[in-house]
């Protein structure tokens, strides 16, 4: 595995420095990443040279969220094929590293299935390496495509339910350009808000145990100058309580054909609250992230973390040789058990309504979502 870091320069920006890209130096195609598990202290690339290397990223988290798993995943499947390793073997394995997130085995089928198929038709494995990075490359520009048109049909969804502007949104976790190819998927429609002068106030959940909120979205909200205010995940009751929240945004890691939700842990909470008090909760994700293959619920596969990530405060830093595994700081006596689901499942009458690119599913039905689909398939029968 090889896997080195290369420091980015002090006045980057967050669009300077893409989430993901692929880069073609003197010594061979490399996959670079904004590496997220050290955000927001410092802006550093991870360069990965082959597909172990982007496997151990998307496992650490270095690499996260549905739509860029995706791209990863792709990017990986093409990296293998272009250093001229075992294909088949480097797509398996990237395809299990993050088992929930349907985007990432979707990703690595679509650039392995073009290097298979450019392999049939009688062209060689430069010609089929060649293929996997298109795909992995379409792949990455229709997922920013993507993020721009949920982001429009997002706000709309907004100003239809909540005439009047002055939206004051909760979110939980990271769903920005750290995610996506574009700008994002929930984030992308509260920061559209923001650019409509229609988004009062940002709330931000932490996002326990790996504070994916504090860290990532807050960083993302201030560099776009939005207005928000950072909370503790079980802080949320009283803000619901309180009246300050007009609607909750959050993305998906997949979503199962009768319309049940798998986010970040946490997720369901917000939606019982929001039922509660009669508060809107939408989620916005790609189409990408449906999978008609999962029926529901009970039929999603959810990741369990690392016991360390909840007994140890874990702070963005940059890794001492010899360290061992979780480094933080303890906060529970030494052999506690945790548990550590990665997501929670939201069922589909908890959700007001699916934000896509293709069109918005309210109310959530499995009926409504394979129209969605669909939809899709006319338009790109690559999907």
């Amino acid at each position: 595995m090889a896997d080195q870091y290369a420091q980015s320069g002090e006045d980057s920006r967050p669009t300077e420095i893409p989430a993901i890209r692929w880069d073609e130096p003197p010594e061979g195609p490399v996959v670079v990443l904004l590496d997220q598990t050290r955000l927001p202290a410092e802006e550093v690339e991870r360069v990965c040279t082959d597909a172990p290397a982007l496997v151990e990223a998307i496992r650490s988290l270095a690499v996260r969220g549905a739509p860029l798993l995706g791209i990863a995943g792709a990017y990986g499947v093409a990296l293998a094929a272009a250093r001229g390793f075992d294909v088949d073997a480097a797509a398996q394995a990237l395809a299990g590293a993050r088992p929930t997130a349907v985007n990432l085995a979707l990703g690595v089928d679509r650039a392995q299935s073009a290097y298979r198929a450019e392999l049939a038709n009688g062209g060689d494995v430069e010609r089929a390496a060649a293929a996997a990075l298109a795909a992995a490359r379409a792949l990455h520009e229709e997922d920013a495509e993507a993020s721009t048109r949920m982001a429009e049909r997002g706000l709309a969804l907004l100003d239809e339910l909540l005439p009047g502007g002055g939206h004051r949104v909760l979110t939980h976790c990271n769903s920005g350009a750290l995610v996506s190819g574009g700008e994002g998927t929930a984030f992308a429609v509260a920061l559209a808000a923001h650019r409509a002068g229609r988004l009062r106030r940002l709330w931000v959940d932490e996002t326990r145990p790996l504070l994916q909120g504090a860290r990532l979205t807050a960083y993302e909200a201030a560099r776009n100058g939005m207005a928000y205010t950072l909370l503790t995940d079980n802080a949320a009751g009283s803000l619901f309580a309180a009246g300050e929240v007009d609607a909750v945004l959050i993305g998906a890691d997949r979503i199962a054909a009768d319309g049940s939700v798998a986010n970040k842990v946490g997720s369901y909470p917000l939606a019982v609250l929001a039922r509660y008090h009669h508060v809107p909760f939408i989620v916005v994700a790609p189409l990408t992230t449906v999978d008609p293959k999962t029926p529901d619920g009970a039929s999603i596969e959810v990741e369990q973390r690392p016991g360390f990530e909840v007994t140890e405060v874990l702070a963005p830093q940059v890794p001492l040789a010899g360290a061992e595994a979780g480094g933080g700081i303890p906060v529970a006596p030494l052999g506690t058990q945790a548990y550590n689901p990665a997501f929670d499942v939201t069922p589909p009458e908890l959700v007001t309504a699916i934000v896509t690119e293709e069109g918005t599913a309210s109310p959530v039905t499995a009926e409504a979502l394979a129209e969605l689909c669909a939809r899709s398939r006319q338009v790109s029968p690559t999907l």
